[in-house]
């Protein structure tokens, strides 16, 4: 028999799940049709990526081909820019937007950009959160009544990683700008595929607004069972 309160977790999460797919299958849907769409400057997402950091005068970033689909990402540790085979090889207008947001993290590690730094110190914490999350929430449930200190734990794990997410808005945000004013002054994309790329870009960061209040609603229901279960006690 589930704890009391798991339950309601079960479902608010489900629902959360389902509006996370939502914005998860519509960024792959318009990663695919950009996907259709070559851009007339023909570069592939490794020599758009190449570019823009030639642009800012960074040589010491690398551009590495990943694996996976959509796993693009920027590692301010190895200062490496890593592009799935899609993007890397792409040369079409969604090879063009995530290259070039990458290599807006990159930009922001350059200058740095504080939100950034903020995030990248905050990662160690988080990690430990979210493996803390999958031990402590069923205990925290089932003891709620006796123990409602662990809740309180519980609560603190959830709460760095919300803060986590809410930060990384900011930071993803502001590399689609860098990448989008490059996209534009550098005439890698022009009129519509201008569009297309920001339209990708959009997509992309609107799975991490989804994330980000997922997370919150998540806390702030564990906030309430906590509270409930004081005021009976």
């Amino acid at each position: 028999m589930l704890p009391d309160g798991y339950l309601g977790y079960m479902i608010v999460g489900g629902i959360l799940s389902l509006v996370g797919m939502f914005f998860s299958q519509r960024l792959k849907s318009k990663f695919a049709h950009y996907s259709q769409m070559p851009i007339r400057t023909g570069l592939s997402g490794q020599e758009v990526a190449e570019a823009m950091l030639r642009h800012y005068g960074i040589r010491d970033v690398k551009i590495v081909e990943g694996h996976g689909f959509l796993s693009d990402h920027y590692n301010p540790l190895t200062k490496t820019v890593s592009l799935s085979p899609d993007v890397y090889q792409g040369r079409n207008i969604a090879s063009a937007a995530v290259a070039a947001h990458e290599c807006g993290h990159a930009v922001q590690h350059a200058q740095a950009y504080s939100m950034l730094q903020l995030r990248s110190t905050l990662v160690p914490i988080v990690n430990i959160s979210a493996m803390a999350q999958q031990f402590l929430l069923i205990i925290a449930f089932m003891t709620l009544s006796t123990m409602p200190q662990l809740m309180l734990i519980t609560i603190f794990a959830f709460g760095v990683t919300t803060v986590f997410s809410f930060i990384t808005l900011p930071v993803e945000f502001d590399a689609s700008k860098r990448a989008l004013a490059w996209l534009s002054q550098s005439n890698v994309t022009h009129g519509q595929e201008y569009e297309g790329a920001k339209d990708a870009l959009w997509w992309a960061a609107m799975t991490y607004v989804s994330a980000a209040l997922s997370s919150l609603v998540m806390l702030l229901y564990l906030v309430m069972r906590y509270l409930g279960a004081t005021n009976r006690n």
